[in-house]
């Protein structure tokens, strides 16, 4: 009996050491794979499992100390890694379990074994975290432990870290921000919307459970209808693509929409992301010879790149990229999304946030003329994504220009919320531009003209294009310092319509703020 007792006591003892004595981080010197197995069917596969990944990302850790950068294959083989690797360690635990009634030297050796491999898990889910955010830097003395850093971290405690983060910058309880915080983000926003009119689908005219009139696909999406609003649901896949009906793009234009998730969690994909290409063909393909590609995250365990890419000529392209950027609050909150595309200038908008900037991104001109969304990585059913007031305009024209040289501008780029006077952020880069002009020239006064179009009854029109005109002149007062005394408003309502009250393309032209010089 003494025996027994002693024999149990040593089992208790050798557990305590094994699993309480925090791990050791020195990764300049690789950790040897175990070189013999344990003899349980669960625990070899988790610790080979462990250390196969482990080898890819480490080989990849030895590119960023040799400052190699990573192409596009290695992003995706680290991407699909990470997810394999939170999968596994969340596994442990269940591994442990089987341990049970195995005999005390094997369950010593398989602890052993399990630890090594919980150890090299969590450097593989921190180093690749870093590596795809472009961080990485390896450690430059060995026996360097920092039992405080982040890569002593779990992987749960990691992603609960992200999520938390997360949950905080969207809670109702988050202290609210000094409003002079916003003014001076839309003071500098400088998205102006393309002047002619050549695409616009809020999916008003669709019917619910139908595909919209106005797409193509190879595969398959819906109208849905959210909170009394026709959205449009991108399915997620391969080799899908969702087509809008934009039969040739000019040299000058922009591309605007709003984004709509559900379902998206710190579980969601590193690798699920919304492709926006323009592309030389209607096709359901990138592009024959032609295609430029911008890819937005949509993974919330980590900030995770947009990237960019250009193929041109059959023969690539000179731009492959990933641009930080962590938009997983944005995304999680129905955005906006602006692109400009200037000659070869290509540029892009999350709300008011410009993440992209490419001067020669459009290698060869007029060759790029329509425009394919894909989604992929999503999980059916759970994680979906929708798109809303897709809205494509010929741009080039300065405003400023045409104002001091004309005397007067009509824009419908200027946008409010629906039946209300309140301006939507993307509109301001407009607004910046007629600010400038009363900057540059103390002497001139405005009058701001609004007008609508002929949904309702003509008096509720009238007064709504009222208040939308003193809503543009409060913005240039408040947010650009212009003096009120140059300023005055007035509205028309629907009485001078340059559109088809009937059509949705019409109404929209209606929707308009003229600028006018006293």
């Amino acid at each position: 009996m003494c025996y027994k007792l002693s024999y149990s006591k040593l089992a208790i003892t050798l557990f305590a050491i094994l699993f309480f004595i925090p791990p050791s981080y020195s990764q300049t010197k690789k950790i040897k794979r175990p070189k013999s197995r344990v003899g349980v069917s669960s625990v070899d596969t988790f610790v080979q499992e462990s250390f196969d990944l482990y080898d890819k990302v480490y080989k990849y850790d030895g590119y960023a100390a040799a400052g190699t950068p990573l192409d596009d294959d290695d992003i995706d083989v680290l991407e699909e890694a990470l997810v394999e690797m939170t999968a596994l360690s969340d596994s442990a635990p269940d591994i442990v379990s089987d341990l049970d009634g195995v005999g005390i030297l094997k369950q010593g050796k398989a602890t052993l074994q399990i630890n090594k491999a919980k150890k090299v898990l969590k450097y593989s889910i921190a180093t690749a975290k870093e590596l795809l955010l472009g961080e990485r830097k390896r450690k430059e003395e060995e026996g360097n432990d920092t039992e405080n850093s982040d890569d002593d971290k779990s992987p749960t405690e990691s992603e609960d870290d992200n999520a938390n983060e997360n949950n905080e910058s969207n809670s109702e309880t988050e202290a609210p921000k000094n409003i002079s915080d916003d003014l001076e983000v839309l003071s500098k926003f400088d998205f102006v919307p393309g002047d002619k009119l050549l695409f616009f689908d809020d999916f008003s005219q669709d019917f619910i459970g139908d595909f919209p009139s106005k797409w193509n696909t190879n595969g398959s999406g819906e109208i849905v209808n959210i909170k009394g609003e026709n959205w449009f649901e991108l399915k997620s896949g391969y080799g899908l693509f969702f087509i809008p009906d934009v039969e040739e793009l000019p040299e000058d234009f922009t591309i605007e929409f709003d984004l709509l998730t559900s379902g998206l969690n710190n579980k969601t994909s590193s690798t699920s992301r919304f492709h926006i290409y323009l592309s030389d063909n209607l096709k359901f393909n990138t592009g024959l010879e032609h295609y430029a590609d911008v890819s937005l995250p949509f993974g919330q365990f980590g900030a995770f790149n947009i990237r960019v890419a250009n193929y041109f000529n059959r023969g690539g392209g000179d731009v492959k990229s990933a641009l930080k950027a962590d938009i997983r609050a944005a995304v999680l909150n129905q955005p906006h999304i602006a692109i400009s595309v200037t000659k070869k200038r290509y540029r892009l908008w999350v709300n008011q946030v410009k993440y992209v900037d490419i001067p020669r991104f459009i290698e060869v001109a007029n060759v790029l003329n329509h425009i394919k969304f894909h989604i992929n990585n999503f999980k059916d059913g759970e994680e979906r994504v929708f798109i809303k007031n897709l809205k494509v305009a010929k741009g080039g024209v300065d405003l400023r220009r045409k104002l001091l040289a004309e005397g007067k501008i009509s824009t419908n780029g200027i946008l409010f919320d629906s039946g209300s006077a309140n301006i939507q952020t993307q509109s301001y880069g407009i607004i910046r531009q007629i600010s400038q002009v009363l900057q540059q020239d103390d002497s001139i006064k405005l009058k701001i003209v609004g007008h609508t179009d002929a949904d309702g009854s003509d008096a509720a029109n009238m007064k709504l294009s009222k208040s939308r005109a003193e809503a543009v002149k409060k913005a240039l007062i408040t947010v650009y310092k212009i003096d009120s005394n140059r300023l005055i408003s007035e509205g028309k309502g629907e009485s001078e319509p340059v559109g088809d009250n009937s059509t949705t393309e019409g109404k929209s032209q209606n929707r308009r703020v003229e600028f006018i010089k006293q």
